[in-house]
């Protein structure tokens, strides 16, 4: 199968410039389109925008938002120029799978409109085997184990939670999605996968490169939290049930789950039915910015119709307070055939 063309990008501009949509004025435009694992687009109805925070924004305001939304985005939190540096080690790195555009480079990371966007997926997806190699080699190297500490990170973990001292779990993710994929992000909330330890990590996660509100992006169901926790407290009811060994009801793929992990991939008719009517809530993300979220939060993501051919680059994070019950299993980096 052809993907259907996308017009030539221009994308000079991407790397030294943030969006001309600025995040403030987003606010007054509606949200775009957002396509479904099914192809289909989400009702406009059922989506909205995603709240920005600046960093100069009252503390006791930041943790405030955290505590009443499950999220809170900050604006600029790692320099923009490591961010495009990360992005371009991870396809520099996976470029051997012929997925770029030719005259184009991996700091840009737009992809061969003319290939089968099924044929190179990311993690969270099913990636071609030939990518697996560059995928553990990527997971492992030093310049991402690096950013996984990155201090500006890290400082803004302590400053949003008030710990002392924090401990990253070192199997982060890397995952693209490229333009016309259909297998983006399920629906889920990270306490699904990661049950062998407390509910009290926060997620943080980082577009890795400019990401368009249509380009495939975590979209957040808005006030989830609670639910989440009732749908894993039945999934708890119906493990003992069944007397489920601990190491099947610690796993996201045990029978009672769905595919790959999910809650479902049909982010309308779920949001209009078991998400009770909640809206999603979409943003455009800029190189530097970080969204840190609640174990709880449901959210998963669009397809990517990137009017540009840009590869959507993300990394999600989890931090426990030091001491806390941890998932242990989630304490190396990742690679391929790990199980989790």
């Amino acid at each position: 199968m052809t993907a259907q063309l996308l017009p030539r990008p221009q994308t000079a501009h991407l790397l030294n410039s943030s969006f001309s949509y600025a995040s403030s004025t987003q606010q007054h435009q509606p949200a775009p389109l957002q396509r479904t694992n099914h192809g289909s687009h989400i009702d406009p109805e059922m989506v909205d925008w995603l709240t920005p925070t600046s960093k100069d924004t009252p503390l006791s305001e930041i943790r405030a938002r955290y505590s009443r939304d499950g999220y809170v985005w900050i604006k600029n939190v790692i320099p923009r120029s490591e961010v495009f540096d990360m992005r371009e080690q991870y396809f520099q790195t996976i470029s051997p799978t012929g997925l770029l555009a030719p005259n184009t480079s991996p700091r840009e990371g737009i992809f061969k409109s003319c290939l089968d966007p099924t044929a190179h997926q990311g993690l969270g997806a099913t990636p071609q085997d030939s990518a697996m190699q560059s995928l553990d080699e990527i997971h492992a190297s030093k310049e991402y184990q690096d950013f996984l500490d990155h201090p500006d990170l890290c400082d803004w973990v302590r400053r949003l939670t008030g710990w002392e001292e924090e401990v990253v779990l070192k199997r982060g993710l890397l995952r693209h999605n490229v333009p016309g994929s259909k297998c983006p992000s399920g629906i889920h909330y990270d306490q699904l996968f990661l049950r062998a330890g407390d509910p009290v990590f926060v997620t943080a996660w980082v577009p890795i490169g400019d990401c368009a509100a249509n380009g495939g992006g975590l979209m957040y169901l808005e006030n989830s939290c609670e639910l989440a926790e009732r749908i894993e407290k039945r999934f708890e009811t119906r493990q003992k049930k069944d007397d489920m060994p601990r190491e099947e009801r610690i796993s996201a793929y045990n029978h009672h789950m769905g595919e790959l992990g999910h809650l479902s991939h049909n982010a309308e008719t779920w949001a209009k039915e078991d998400g009770l009517g909640k809206r999603w809530l979409v943003a455009n993300y800029e190189a530097g910015d970080v969204v840190f979220h609640s174990p709880w939060m449901i959210h998963a993501s669009g397809q990517n119709s990137d009017k540009f051919g840009r590869i959507r680059l993300a990394s999600d994070l989890r931090f426990y307070e030091k001491g806390a019950k941890l998932d242990k299993r989630w304490t190396k980096p990742f690679y391929n055939g790990d199980g989790l």
